[in-house]
């Protein structure tokens, strides 16, 4: 009997050690599961970081379009109000000899 319960005990023990122990093939797997994930992660983490990146770019364009519109509008309203100085520079050239003309014909 003795010799029965010293090899039921043996059984078990090995039956435990085997099962603690994990084989090559389920490391392999486990590993590559493990590195498959990493890979998701991180290319996960790339596309919000380049979405992100896009977005603010896309919002430096914008600011920079609206800036060029506000350029250009200013340079219209300089053109325009250059002209009608000029306009009124030439009128005023325009008066000052014609009172110049009476002036000599006064004296």
């Amino acid at each position: 009997m003795p010799y029965l319960a010293h090899a039921v005990a043996t059984a078990a023990a090995e039956t435990d050690e085997e099962a603690r122990s994990i084989e090559w093939p389920t490391v392999i797997l486990i590993l590559g599961i493990l590195f498959v994930v990493f890979l998701l992660i991180v290319s996960v983490t790339s596309a919000v970081h380049e979405n992100r990146k896009l977005k603010v770019d896309a919002g430096r364009e914008e600011a920079l379009r609206q800036l060029v519109d506000r350029y250009e509008q200013l340079a219209a309203k300089t053109m325009d109000a250059q002209q009608r100085i000029a306009t009124d520079i030439a009128e005023v050239r325009a008066r000052t000899a014609a009172v110049e003309q009476i002036l000599r014909s006064v004296e």
